[in-house]
């Protein structure tokens, strides 16, 4: 089943009641004059299972500990966002799988050859998503499938890094000078928001498979609490960088995150991509791979589900 993604950028309510989202607006509650039910018809709900991810993006939201507890139970992730609408948390479920316990031992012990070989995986699905991404747009595409012909366990040559130096220097033709990172101009500001609601996507299966999202295959910080997440991210990040593509394409203004710039971006659970053959939402894709994450861990199979740019 797909699960819906949620935003709420103006003051509101939300509350919870009968397994559903409750959602009333401080201005209608508000206002003397209107008829009491008027203000009980104003109020909108969405069942609970039907939800994945809930973006918070205002000051004035108001949730109550039952609405968070009910989402926590039905694996929903919750984002919040800080002054600039940028997401800064993200709340997770501590228990969303009945083996979780059984899991975690399993994913602690997985030996340190595996995590190489499951990097490596992770690292050519990239570079063969982000090389496919690149050509549809023109782009020449020859070293970077040479390159993802080359990794090896772990990356120890850094293939990554330099099939990334490469398709950040061509994806966007009309833009002089790109450089990607966090702190760069525009459109860096598109991806950083996509990134992290898909992020939040990879985290939520994660947690559904019975994982650690902190304990990664390759990516290490103290600081950070979703390694794992970050990882197994990598080859879904060209899906989320063709929504931008298409917005820098389309002329629209990008320099500040509007409504219509966030509409689109919060598509990317329900994006179409392909995996072990079929189509599938992104959302649902994630739960295959992360389920195949845990069997690689079990020794149940030696080869990640990742989905194929096409």
């Amino acid at each position: 089943m797909i699960k819906r993604t949620l935003y709420f950028g103006n003051p509101a309510y939300l509350s919870f009641k009968m397994n559903q989202l409750l959602v009333r607006l401080p201005e209608v509650e508000k206002n003397a004059d209107l008829p009491e039910k008027f203000k009980q018809e104003a109020v909108a709900s969405i069942p609970i299972e039907d939800i994945g991810v809930v973006l918070i993006d205002h000051k004035q939201i108001t949730f109550t500990q039952g609405l968070i507890n009910a989402l926590l139970k039905n694996n929903c992730a919750v984002i919040t966002c800080d002054d600039s609408h940028m997401p800064l948390g993200l709340m997770l479920p501590l228990e969303s799988n009945t083996l979780q316990g059984e899991r975690f031992i399993k994913q602690i012990n997985v030996s340190e050859p595996l995590k190489k070989q499951m990097w490596q995986q992770t690292i050519v699905a990239k570079i063969n998503n982000q090389a496919k991404l690149l050509q549809s747009r023109g782009g020449t595409i020859r070293n970077m499938q040479y390159w993802a012909s080359e990794v090896k366990s772990g990356d120890p040559d850094n293939y990554e890094a330099r099939a990334a130096a490469w398709y950040w220097s061509k994806i966007f033709p009309q833009i002089s000078d790109f450089k990607r990172g966090r702190e760069e101009a525009e459109p860096n500001n598109l991806l950083n928001y996509g990134y992290a609601v898909l992020r939040a996507v990879i985290a939520r299966s994660l947690v559904a498979s019975g994982l650690l999202p902190t304990l990664g295959i390759h990516h290490h910080n103290r600081y950070n609490a979703y390694c794992l997440a970050d990882d197994i991210m990598e080859p879904y990040r060209p899906f989320v960088d063709k929504i931008v593509c298409e917005i820098v394409d389309a002329g629209l203004d990008y320099k500040e995150l509007n409504t219509e710039l966030k509409q689109k971006l919060l598509q990317i659970p329900v994006l179409d991509v392909i995996i072990n053959g079929k189509q599938s939402p992104l959302m649902i894709a994630s739960q295959q791979t992360t389920a195949s994450v845990f069997k690689c861990f079990n020794g149940e199979q030696r080869l990640i589900s990742y989905p194929e740019y096409s």
